[in-house]
């Protein structure tokens, strides 16, 4: 199958419908046949991000899709990410650089412009690899996107790709949707889409055969096929936070919240630790109880003063300070490493007006926002016990202050990162994949308050999910089928 030379565009009728997690395993199903196959996402609205092998910026979900195809992760995977600081404005990254902040009419506007950075790494994956495999966004039956549309059909009329439509069955409407998104689509590009996958079946599947003939019937193209639904993946979100947890044993757990911000990002900082066998994980929205915990983890944020406001009125600085005075522990990272400081400086007003504010004052430091976003892999070794560690950083704050004296991890570059309370309960860092490294989380749970902490290799986690995801793929969907569609 090395011959396989081409590309596929997955679509779906919905936004989380199955696209990243349908590429993903097609990656692997490619990589399996020997075919150098690299993904692709024209555009990217998400929080959830990574640093790429050279020294860029893309979407989390490329970057997994990428660990899948067993290639290195690169800018040109995802060359247009937008990150919403607003409900109507967003921190433009353009092959893997910020480059500057617009609202939405401003970016509609740019967005011929955004397409010829989009065409530029699309013809270099082109050139490089076997077959490029294409993730849309949100659903092509945006009507009202759909004048300057680079993410979904726009991008597949430009480069004339074939696309797979996929709809989610649990949410119930599958089939109303893929009948309403063709409904919703030019002439030119219903004829685009070569046929449908149905994600995340639950029951008997002789029971929805009818519905698949009549879907084939009504729209004279093929079911490629059904999906179950994967209990227990542990694959990377692209944005959408996760509430599905690991198996948890019998015995001692270490509680552990998690406040969702309005603009939380990299909340895949913590998928380590929701799959852990010993860690209750809770993450606490808006208006809800606050429960008591062992640990509070603090994650990044896209907009950490309007986030920080938003912690404020929901209640938790009293009960963070009530926390740590019974003993807790808490630990803030990137933008939740901000927050626990005793000054937030915008000067440049790049994530709202310009000004200072409070911060929980937790940790003697202050943070000022600079032009310059900080992006760079890096290894150390945890303060609190030696154990090695590793992850990225992205960010555009610059902290100083007396706490840092006392810092959090060593990298190996003998430059020290974070703080670390003088009493070792308050630990903060901008480091991202904190808890990833097996040895490191293991540590941090232990010096959390867990006595005996298993050591779980969250790595291991996900390469099995992503070689259960491809078998459910041969045994569910007709890849070859899907596949002679891109030659």
């Amino acid at each position: 199958m090395s011959q396989l030379r081409g590309t596929l565009m997955v679509q779906g009728t919905t936004s989380d419908a199955g696209k990243s997690t349908l590429v993903a395993g097609l990656c692997r199903v490619l990589a399996r046949r020997g075919v150098r196959v690299a993904p692709f996402k024209p555009q990217n609205m998400a929080l959830n991000s990574a640093v790429t092998a050279n020294g860029g910026e893309i979407g989390r979900a490329q970057a997994l899709q990428a660990l899948a195809a067993g290639v290195p992760s690169h800018t040109d995977m995802n060359p247009v990410l937008l990150k919403p600081n607003s409900d109507t404005g967003a921190q433009i990254v353009i092959h893997g650089t910020a480059r500057f902040d617009m609202d939405a009419r401003a970016y509609h506007e740019y967005k011929p412009r955004a397409m010829s950075a989009v065409l530029e790494s699309y013809h270099r994956l082109q050139a490089q690899y076997d077959c490029v495999l294409v993730e849309g966004a949100g659903s092509p039956a945006e009507v009202n996107l759909r004048d300057r549309d680079i993410a979904n059909m726009g991008f597949a009329e430009e480069v004339d790709c074939p696309v797979v439509l996929v709809a989610d069955i649990d949410r119930g409407g599958a089939f109303a949707q893929v009948i309403g998104t063709l409904e919703c689509l030019s002439s030119s590009e219903r004829a685009r889409i070569r046929g449908f996958v149905i994600n995340r079946f639950r029951g008997d599947i002789d029971l929805l055969r009818p519905g698949l003939m009549w879907l084939e019937q009504k729209t004279d193209k093929p079911v490629f096929g059904v999906l179950p639904y994967l209990h227990g993946l542990h694959l990377d979100a692209e944005d959408a936070i996760q509430s599905e947890q690991g198996e948890k044993t019998e015995g001692e757990r270490l509680r552990v919240i998690a406040p969702v911000f309005p603009r939380i990002s990299n909340h895949t900082d913590f998928d380590a630790l929701r799959a852990h066998p010993q860690v209750e994980f809770s993450f606490i929205g808006p208006g809800r109880y606050i429960p008591p915990a062992d640990l509070i983890v603090l994650a990044g944020s896209k907009s950490v003063q309007a986030d920080l406001d938003w912690l404020l009125r929901e209640g938790w600085e009293p009960e963070i300070k009530r926390h740590l005075r019974y003993g807790g522990k808490l630990i803030g990272l990137c933008g939740g490493m901000q927050m626990v400081g005793t000054w937030l400086h915008d000067p440049h007003g790049f994530e709202g007006a310009p000004g200072s504010k409070p911060g929980l004052g937790v940790l003697n430091y202050q943070t000022t926002l600079e032009p310059q976003k900080q992006l760079r892999e890096v290894r150390g070794r945890l303060a609190v016990s030696g154990a090695r560690v590793s992850g990225y950083e992205i960010h555009m704050g610059v902290t100083v202050g007396p706490a840092l004296g006392r810092p959090a991890i060593m990298l190996d570059d003998g430059r020290p990162e974070g703080a670390l309370s003088e009493d070792g309960q308050v630990f903060a860092t901008y480091l991202h994949g904190l808890f990833d490294e097996p040895e490191a989380c293991a540590s941090l749970l232990a010096w959390a308050g867990l006595e005996r902490p298993m050591t779980v290799d969250y790595a291991v986690l996900r390469e099995e999910s992503i070689e259960r995801l491809a078998d459910a793929l041969n045994k569910n969907v007709q890849i070859d089928g899907l596949l002679a569609e891109i030659c």
